[in-house]
Protein backbone atom coordinates (compact mmCIF):
# COMPACT_ATOMS: atom_id res chain seq x y z
CA UNK A 1 0.00 0.00 0.00
CA UNK A 2 1.23 3.70 -1.09
CA UNK A 3 0.48 6.40 1.44
CA UNK A 4 1.57 9.84 0.50
CA UNK A 5 0.56 13.63 1.92
CA UNK A 6 -1.82 13.13 -0.77
CA UNK A 7 -3.84 10.20 0.42
CA UNK A 8 -3.74 11.54 4.08
CA UNK A 9 -4.61 15.00 3.25
CA UNK A 10 -7.80 13.90 0.87
CA UNK A 11 -8.48 10.51 2.91
CA UNK A 12 -8.24 8.96 -0.19
CA UNK A 13 -6.78 5.30 -0.49
CA UNK A 14 -4.44 5.97 -3.62
CA UNK A 15 -2.64 9.04 -5.14
CA UNK A 16 -4.11 8.79 -8.03
CA UNK A 17 -6.48 11.67 -9.23
CA UNK A 18 -8.44 12.24 -12.13
CA UNK A 19 -8.56 16.05 -12.63
CA UNK A 20 -11.58 18.12 -13.98
CA UNK A 21 -11.96 17.59 -18.01
CA UNK A 22 -14.28 19.35 -20.04
CA UNK A 23 -17.05 16.87 -21.67
CA UNK A 24 -16.10 14.29 -19.48
CA UNK A 25 -16.08 15.08 -15.64
CA UNK A 26 -20.12 14.39 -14.72
CA UNK A 27 -21.22 12.83 -11.91
CA UNK A 28 -20.83 9.09 -12.63
CA UNK A 29 -17.15 8.72 -13.47
CA UNK A 30 -16.39 10.86 -10.71
CA UNK A 31 -18.03 8.32 -8.44
CA UNK A 32 -16.71 5.43 -10.12
CA UNK A 33 -13.38 6.77 -9.53
CA UNK A 34 -14.01 7.51 -6.05
CA UNK A 35 -15.29 4.36 -5.63
CA UNK A 36 -12.41 2.69 -6.91
CA UNK A 37 -9.96 4.34 -4.33
CA UNK A 38 -8.61 7.52 -6.47
CA UNK A 39 -9.63 11.07 -6.18
CA UNK A 40 -12.39 12.68 -8.78
CA UNK A 41 -13.03 16.09 -10.20
CA UNK A 42 -16.85 17.15 -11.39
CA UNK A 43 -16.19 19.91 -13.87
CA UNK A 44 -18.42 22.76 -12.79
CA UNK A 45 -18.46 24.77 -16.02
CA UNK A 46 -21.29 21.72 -17.08
CA UNK A 47 -23.64 23.84 -15.35
CA UNK A 48 -25.12 27.06 -16.22
CA UNK A 49 -25.19 27.82 -12.49
CA UNK A 50 -25.23 27.21 -8.80
CA UNK A 51 -28.45 25.30 -8.57
CA UNK A 52 -27.15 22.77 -11.84
CA UNK A 53 -23.90 22.81 -9.68
CA UNK A 54 -25.84 21.51 -6.57
CA UNK A 55 -27.36 19.33 -8.27
CA UNK A 56 -24.62 17.27 -10.03
CA UNK A 57 -22.86 17.14 -6.79
CA UNK A 58 -25.45 15.63 -4.84
CA UNK A 59 -25.97 13.01 -7.92
CA UNK A 60 -22.12 12.19 -7.66
CA UNK A 61 -22.98 12.04 -3.62
CA UNK A 62 -25.59 9.52 -4.34
CA UNK A 63 -23.36 7.22 -6.03
CA UNK A 64 -20.39 7.13 -3.52
CA UNK A 65 -19.59 7.92 -0.10
CA UNK A 66 -15.53 8.60 -0.88
CA UNK A 67 -13.89 11.98 -1.27
CA UNK A 68 -14.00 13.63 -4.59
CA UNK A 69 -13.89 17.28 -5.60
CA UNK A 70 -14.82 20.22 -8.08
CA UNK A 71 -12.86 21.85 -10.60
CA UNK A 72 -13.14 25.16 -11.34
CA UNK A 73 -10.66 26.25 -14.42
CA UNK A 74 -10.22 30.37 -14.39
CA UNK A 75 -9.94 31.45 -18.13
CA UNK A 76 -10.63 34.49 -20.11
CA UNK A 77 -14.60 33.80 -21.92
CA UNK A 78 -16.27 35.58 -24.36
CA UNK A 79 -19.61 34.69 -22.05
CA UNK A 80 -19.32 35.59 -18.58
CA UNK A 81 -18.78 32.48 -16.09
CA UNK A 82 -20.82 32.71 -12.95
CA UNK A 83 -17.64 31.82 -10.66
CA UNK A 84 -19.06 33.30 -7.64
CA UNK A 85 -22.12 30.83 -7.93
CA UNK A 86 -19.96 28.27 -8.75
CA UNK A 87 -17.71 29.04 -5.27
CA UNK A 88 -21.48 29.62 -3.86
CA UNK A 89 -22.49 25.94 -4.35
CA UNK A 90 -19.02 24.23 -3.54
CA UNK A 91 -19.19 25.28 -0.40
CA UNK A 92 -22.91 24.96 0.50
CA UNK A 93 -22.40 21.40 -0.60
CA UNK A 94 -19.73 20.51 1.71
CA UNK A 95 -17.39 19.99 -0.69
CA UNK A 96 -13.73 19.84 0.52
CA UNK A 97 -11.44 19.84 -2.37
CA UNK A 98 -11.14 22.59 -5.19
CA UNK A 99 -9.24 22.02 -8.17
CA UNK A 100 -8.49 25.34 -10.22
CA UNK A 101 -6.67 26.09 -13.26
CA UNK A 102 -5.77 29.32 -15.27
CA UNK A 103 -5.61 32.10 -13.59
CA UNK A 104 -4.19 32.26 -9.94
CA UNK A 105 -7.39 31.41 -7.36
CA UNK A 106 -7.11 34.85 -5.45
CA UNK A 107 -10.22 36.14 -5.54
CA UNK A 108 -11.61 32.91 -3.95
CA UNK A 109 -9.04 31.62 -1.48
CA UNK A 110 -10.61 33.54 1.33
CA UNK A 111 -13.89 31.41 1.32
CA UNK A 112 -12.57 28.47 1.13
CA UNK A 113 -10.22 29.18 3.35
CA UNK A 114 -12.50 30.17 5.65
CA UNK A 115 -14.62 26.76 5.37
CA UNK A 116 -11.88 24.50 5.14
CA UNK A 117 -11.50 23.68 1.27
CA UNK A 118 -8.09 22.63 0.28
CA UNK A 119 -7.14 24.09 -2.77
CA UNK A 120 -5.12 22.28 -5.59
CA UNK A 121 -4.11 24.74 -8.22
CA UNK A 122 -2.90 22.89 -11.92
CA UNK A 123 0.30 25.23 -13.33
CA UNK A 124 2.45 24.45 -16.23
CA UNK A 125 5.40 26.23 -15.16
CA UNK A 126 7.85 26.43 -11.65
CA UNK A 127 7.42 30.53 -12.02
CA UNK A 128 3.94 30.20 -11.81
CA UNK A 129 3.58 27.61 -9.04
CA UNK A 130 5.89 29.76 -6.58
CA UNK A 131 3.68 32.36 -6.95
CA UNK A 132 0.33 30.16 -6.40
CA UNK A 133 2.02 28.78 -3.07
CA UNK A 134 3.01 32.34 -2.11
CA UNK A 135 -1.23 33.40 -2.65
CA UNK A 136 -1.74 30.25 -0.25
CA UNK A 137 -3.06 27.33 -2.48
CA UNK A 138 -2.76 24.26 -0.70
CA UNK A 139 -1.10 21.56 -3.25
CA UNK A 140 0.19 22.17 -6.52
CA UNK A 141 -0.42 20.04 -9.63
CA UNK A 142 2.18 20.46 -12.19
CA UNK A 143 1.67 20.09 -15.80
CA UNK A 144 4.15 18.59 -18.19
CA UNK A 145 4.81 19.28 -22.00
CA UNK A 146 2.85 15.58 -22.59
CA UNK A 147 -0.18 16.72 -21.09
CA UNK A 148 -3.67 16.95 -22.87
CA UNK A 149 -5.25 20.47 -23.24
CA UNK A 150 -3.20 23.48 -22.27
CA UNK A 151 0.86 22.37 -21.90
CA UNK A 152 1.52 25.99 -21.10
CA UNK A 153 4.13 27.62 -23.40
CA UNK A 154 7.70 26.69 -21.77
CA UNK A 155 7.53 23.30 -23.71
CA UNK A 156 9.30 21.52 -20.34
CA UNK A 157 8.55 18.00 -19.77
CA UNK A 158 7.38 16.79 -16.79
CA UNK A 159 10.99 14.40 -16.09
CA UNK A 160 12.72 18.42 -15.65
CA UNK A 161 9.53 20.21 -14.52
CA UNK A 162 8.30 17.99 -11.53
CA UNK A 163 12.08 17.75 -9.38
CA UNK A 164 12.10 21.37 -10.24
CA UNK A 165 8.93 22.82 -9.22
CA UNK A 166 9.03 20.31 -5.92
CA UNK A 167 12.79 22.00 -5.06
CA UNK A 168 11.36 25.55 -5.83
CA UNK A 169 8.05 25.41 -3.37
CA UNK A 170 9.39 23.60 -0.29
CA UNK A 171 7.11 21.70 1.95
CA UNK A 172 4.29 21.99 -0.52
CA UNK A 173 2.81 18.69 -2.26
CA UNK A 174 3.31 18.50 -5.55
CA UNK A 175 1.04 16.12 -8.10
CA UNK A 176 2.68 15.08 -10.99
CA UNK A 177 -0.04 15.44 -14.84
CA UNK A 178 1.18 14.84 -18.23
CA UNK A 179 2.25 11.52 -19.68
CA UNK A 180 0.72 10.00 -16.35
CA UNK A 181 -1.21 6.57 -17.40
CA UNK A 182 0.35 3.47 -15.21
CA UNK A 183 2.33 2.03 -12.55
CA UNK A 184 5.65 2.85 -13.85
CA UNK A 185 4.67 6.25 -14.13
CA UNK A 186 3.29 6.84 -10.23
CA UNK A 187 6.57 4.91 -8.79
CA UNK A 188 8.39 7.60 -11.39
CA UNK A 189 6.48 10.21 -10.11
CA UNK A 190 6.77 9.50 -6.44
CA UNK A 191 10.62 8.90 -7.16
CA UNK A 192 11.04 12.62 -8.46
CA UNK A 193 9.11 14.10 -5.16
CA UNK A 194 5.41 13.81 -5.87
CA UNK A 195 2.85 13.14 -3.97
CA UNK A 196 0.75 11.77 -6.39
CA UNK A 197 -0.33 11.62 -10.18
CA UNK A 198 -3.26 13.23 -12.22
CA UNK A 199 -4.43 10.99 -15.16
CA UNK A 200 -6.34 12.66 -17.44
CA UNK A 201 -6.51 10.47 -20.74
CA UNK A 202 -6.38 6.91 -18.86
CA UNK A 203 -9.79 8.01 -17.16
CA UNK A 204 -11.12 8.77 -20.24
CA UNK A 205 -10.51 4.93 -21.58
CA UNK A 206 -12.29 3.41 -19.21
CA UNK A 207 -15.63 1.90 -19.50
CA UNK A 208 -17.73 4.14 -17.02
CA UNK A 209 -16.26 7.34 -18.83
CA UNK A 210 -19.57 8.85 -20.87
CA UNK A 211 -17.68 9.66 -23.72
CA UNK A 212 -18.49 7.68 -27.18
CA UNK A 213 -16.97 4.18 -27.76
CA UNK A 214 -15.48 5.09 -30.97
CA UNK A 215 -13.18 7.98 -28.78
CA UNK A 216 -12.20 5.23 -26.17
CA UNK A 217 -11.38 2.73 -28.67
CA UNK A 218 -9.13 5.45 -31.06
CA UNK A 219 -7.54 6.37 -27.66
CA UNK A 220 -6.18 2.45 -27.23
CA UNK A 221 -5.22 2.70 -31.38
CA UNK A 222 -2.99 5.62 -31.47
CA UNK A 223 0.74 6.09 -30.70
CA UNK A 224 2.26 8.49 -28.57
CA UNK A 225 2.73 10.66 -31.64
CA UNK A 226 -0.86 11.10 -32.49
CA UNK A 227 -1.42 14.07 -30.92
CA UNK A 228 -0.58 17.91 -32.72
CA UNK A 229 -0.18 21.34 -30.70
CA UNK A 230 -2.86 24.26 -31.77
CA UNK A 231 -2.54 27.82 -31.49
CA UNK A 232 1.38 28.07 -31.24
CA UNK A 233 1.08 31.47 -32.73
CA UNK A 234 -1.73 32.63 -30.45
CA UNK A 235 0.84 32.11 -27.33
CA UNK A 236 -2.64 29.16 -26.27
CA UNK A 237 -1.61 26.32 -27.33
CA UNK A 238 -3.52 23.36 -26.67
CA UNK A 239 -2.49 19.72 -27.22
CA UNK A 240 -5.15 17.47 -29.11
CA UNK A 241 -5.65 14.32 -30.62
CA UNK A 242 -3.95 14.32 -34.38
CA UNK A 243 -7.18 14.24 -36.90
CA UNK A 244 -8.38 15.63 -40.02
CA UNK A 245 -9.57 19.37 -38.30
CA UNK A 246 -6.61 19.73 -36.28
CA UNK A 247 -4.53 19.34 -38.90
CA UNK A 248 -6.34 21.64 -40.57
CA UNK A 249 -5.83 24.26 -37.94
CA UNK A 250 -2.13 23.70 -38.16
CA UNK A 251 -1.58 24.17 -41.70
CA UNK A 252 -3.74 27.10 -41.47
CA UNK A 253 -1.71 28.51 -38.56
CA UNK A 254 1.88 28.38 -39.89
CA UNK A 255 0.93 31.86 -41.29
CA UNK A 256 1.61 33.93 -38.14
CA UNK A 257 -1.32 36.60 -39.61
CA UNK A 258 -4.12 34.00 -39.17
CA UNK A 259 -6.25 34.85 -35.77
CA UNK A 260 -8.24 32.65 -33.86
CA UNK A 261 -10.95 33.91 -36.02
CA UNK A 262 -9.53 31.65 -38.91
CA UNK A 263 -10.12 28.61 -37.22
CA UNK A 264 -12.62 29.58 -35.02
CA UNK A 265 -15.05 27.11 -36.23
CA UNK A 266 -12.81 24.51 -36.49
CA UNK A 267 -11.40 24.55 -32.79
CA UNK A 268 -15.24 25.39 -31.10
CA UNK A 269 -15.31 23.24 -28.08
CA UNK A 270 -19.00 22.71 -28.80
CA UNK A 271 -18.23 20.92 -32.18
CA UNK A 272 -15.73 18.36 -30.48
CA UNK A 273 -17.86 17.76 -27.61
CA UNK A 274 -20.94 17.12 -29.90
CA UNK A 275 -19.33 15.19 -33.26
CA UNK A 276 -16.79 13.33 -31.53
CA UNK A 277 -17.22 12.96 -27.71
CA UNK A 278 -21.11 12.68 -28.24
CA UNK A 279 -21.42 11.06 -31.68
CA UNK A 280 -18.00 9.37 -32.28
CA UNK A 281 -16.75 10.58 -35.24
CA UNK A 282 -12.89 11.16 -34.54
CA UNK A 283 -12.45 12.94 -37.12
CA UNK A 284 -15.07 15.63 -36.58
CA UNK A 285 -13.95 18.18 -34.38
CA UNK A 286 -11.25 19.00 -32.37
CA UNK A 287 -10.84 16.53 -29.04
CA UNK A 288 -7.95 17.24 -26.23
CA UNK A 289 -5.60 13.69 -25.44
CA UNK A 290 -2.32 13.82 -24.17
CA UNK A 291 0.91 11.55 -25.37
CA UNK A 292 0.55 9.20 -22.56
CA UNK A 293 -1.90 7.51 -24.91
CA UNK A 294 0.76 5.68 -26.21
CA UNK A 295 0.42 3.81 -22.64
CA UNK A 296 -3.27 2.74 -22.45
CA UNK A 297 -3.77 -0.36 -24.08
CA UNK A 298 -7.68 -1.31 -22.59
CA UNK A 299 -10.64 -0.12 -21.77
CA UNK A 300 -11.40 -1.64 -18.18
CA UNK A 301 -13.77 -0.13 -15.30
CA UNK A 302 -12.26 1.89 -12.81
CA UNK A 303 -12.09 -0.62 -10.09
CA UNK A 304 -9.63 -2.61 -12.18
CA UNK A 305 -7.68 0.05 -13.82
CA UNK A 306 -6.88 2.14 -10.18
CA UNK A 307 -5.89 -1.72 -9.05
CA UNK A 308 -3.67 -2.44 -11.72
CA UNK A 309 -1.72 0.39 -11.89
CA UNK A 310 -1.49 0.30 -8.00
CA UNK A 311 -0.24 -3.05 -8.10
CA UNK A 312 2.30 -2.42 -10.94
CA UNK A 313 3.49 0.52 -8.89
CA UNK A 314 4.10 -1.13 -5.84
CA UNK A 315 5.86 -4.36 -8.01
CA UNK A 316 8.38 -1.44 -9.90
CA UNK A 317 9.19 0.00 -6.42
CA UNK A 318 9.98 -3.20 -4.78
CA UNK A 319 11.87 -4.43 -7.83
CA UNK A 320 14.11 -1.76 -7.94
CA UNK A 321 14.32 -1.45 -4.41
CA UNK A 322 16.44 -4.85 -4.70
CA UNK A 323 18.43 -3.38 -7.29
CA UNK A 324 20.22 -1.41 -5.53
CA UNK A 325 23.13 -1.98 -3.11
CA UNK A 326 23.82 0.70 -0.79
CA UNK A 327 27.31 0.04 0.70
CA UNK A 328 28.78 2.31 3.31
Amino acid sequence: MIKTRITEMFGVETPLIMGGMTGVGYAPLVAAVANAGALGFITAHHSQSAEELHKEIQRCKDLTDKPFGVNLTLLPSLNPIPYDEYRRAIIESGIKIVETAGRAPVDHLPDFKANGVKVIHKCTSVRHSVSAVKHGVDVISIDGFECAGHPGEDDIGLIVLLPATVDAIGDVPVIASGGMADGRSLAAALMLGADGVNMGTRFMATQECAIHENVKRKIVENTERDTLLTNRTLRNTSRVARNAVSEEVVKIQQDPTKTIEDVRHLVAGVRGRTNVLGQGDTDGGIWTVGQSQGLIHDIPTCKDMVANIMRQAEDVLQKNARRVAVTA
